[in-house]
This record gives structure tokens, sequence and C-alpha cells, in this order.
């Protein structure tokens, strides 16, 4: 049982983050930018946010409005959104189609949606089909652990070779939520990485990004990984200096920023740049670089 001491300390550490974060969130760009006026303001990239209700708390920003207010207010030009509908919901073709609309009535052009797919129901390459030539999606956002497929499954390698041949970023959830708080009726392990490197060998040309892996994946598997081509973002690393200590041994071109927005404060994100203190370049490519080429169908 967690004591009152300890909730205190953990509340107030939460709250210590969230302000320390929103003084610090024009500094980030004021500062970089400064140093470069021809090359103009750094831009942020969100890689990793969704839309709805997350089904085992509230979050005060499943408001489309209010979370789109709060990007904004923190300087994201642009945000990749996912639908949390789509982790327990069979009818993913209306998921997509709520999610597009969402996007295009409430998102003011910040939102770009990444379609859901589940190649465990019937009718999933129609329902990329109709991500790409319906809705314009850039991508598809994968959950094998919620969906109950795995990396080396036969069924994978299918949706890889569909991404392929329509030049679709491929992004895959690790995990959604810290293990440790996962409601003990719906115990969903993160998804097992390992057999991604054999199958992207086979797709060497599809684009893929890992959402929320540094919870579980660490070390060699990460640097193994990005010599496949897979990307990763920052929602879910931890430690002091971390984005700088990653950086010494993964390529900085293979490191996105991401939020996991409404799920981990924001301010989080953008506080593992500030403390790492990163140079103007190494800003500039985890913060929007990276995934515009990323995302990018040239």
């Amino acid at each position: 049982m967690i004591s009152p001491e300890t909730s205190r300390l953990a509340l107030s550490r939460r709250s210590f983050i969230k302000t320390a974060a929103t003084v610090t969130a024009a500094t980030i760009i004021q500062t970089t930018s400064s140093e470069s006026a021809d090359a103009g303001p750094i831009t942020i990239i969100d890689t990793n946010v969704s839309l709805g209700q997350w089904p085992f708390r509230h979050e005060n920003l499943a408001d489309t409005s209010a979370l789109v207010a709060k990007l904004r207010q923190q300087g994201a030009t642009q945000a990749w959104v996912g639908s949390l509908d789509a982790l327990l919901h069979k009818d993913i073709s209306a998921v997509n189609v709520r999610l597009a609309e969402e996007c295009k009535q409430t998102g003011g052009g910040l939102l770009t949606p990444v379609g859901a797919l589940n190649p465990m129901l019937p009718g999933w390459e129609e329902d990329l089909r109709r991500c790409v030539e319906v809705h314009q999606m850039p991508g598809i956002r994968l959950h094998p652990n919620y969906h109950g497929y795995k990396l080396g499954d036969a069924i994978f390698e299918r949706v890889l070779q569909l991404a392929e041949e329509r030049n679709l970023l491929v992004q895959i959830s690790v995990i959604m939520e810290d293990e440790r708080t996962i409601h003990p009726l719906v115990n969903v392990p993160a998804t097992d990485t390992a057999p991604l490197s054999n199958a992207l060998a086979k797709f060497p040309k599809v684009r893929l990004q890992l959402l929320n892996a540094f919870r579980t994946l660490r070390g060699l598997p990460v640097l193994s990984l990005a010599a496949h081509g897979v990307s990763f973002e920052i929602a879910m690393l931890e430690g002091v200096n971390g984005v700088a200590n990653l950086l010494e041994k993964l390529p900085a071109d293979r490191l996105c920023f991401g939020s996991h927005a409404p799920l981990f404060y924001f301010e989080s994100a953008k506080l593992k740049l500030q403390e790492s203190l990163l140079s103007e370049l190494q800003m500039r490519a985890l913060s929007s670089n990276n995934a515009f080429r990323l995302i990018s169908r040239a």
C-alpha cells in the first residue's frame, strides 16, 4: 500500500516536472534558434500522440480541442495521431473514419492521422487500402500485443509487404502503459521486437518506427534495429542526460520527438531535450527534421 507521504512526494515531483517544463518550453526554442537565425526557428513534430479516451483512467486531454490547444501552446507544428479506440474495438474501419474526421474538423491542420490496422480481423487489407486511398493517411499504427500476433508471424510480414508496396510509414507501439500500472484483467505484455530484424531484412524499403520502445528495449537490440533502418522516439526514454547518452551510440537520424500524449505529459518530453544540453544540430534533428524525412514518401 502506498503511504500518504510517498503519494505526496510523487505528486510534488509530478507538479515540479510539469511546472518546470512549462517555464523552460520557450527556452528550448529561443536559445537554440538564436544560435543560427538564418536557419529559422526550431519546430516540433510529435510522432507519438493518440486521440480518444484511455479505457482505464480519465485523461484531461481526451478532448481533441484541449489536446490541440496544449500541443500548439508547447510549440508543436505537427502531430502524428492514432486512435486509442484501435486497441479494443473490432470495427477498425469505423475507428479510422472517426480518426480522419476528427483530425479534419478539430485539428486545424496540426493533426496527421495514422491509420489503425489489425491484421487478425477479416477485411484488414481493405482497411489498409482505405487508409491510403480514402483517408490519404501517410502511415499505419500497429498494436501487436493487443491484437494477438507476433512480429515473426507470416501475417506481420504480409503487412510489411503491403506497406512497402504502398510506401507507407509503419509505427509499432511496443507498449502503451508501464507494466506496473496495467489493469490486472488486461495484462498486456510489451511486444517482443526480437524477430523484427529478420522481417525487415525481407522488406528493406519499409520505413518503420517503434513507439514507446525504451521502457523495455535497451542496448545492443536498439543498435541492431537501428542498423536495419528502424527509428525510435523519446517518450519512454528515462535517465539523467538520457537523450545525449543515447545519441553517443545511436545514429542521430534514428531518433524523433514523441510525447505519448495524452497518456504522458507533453512537457516531460520537452524537458528530456532541455536537460540533455543538445547542440542546435541535434535539437533540430530530434525536434522535426528526422520526423520530416521519415514520413516523406519521396
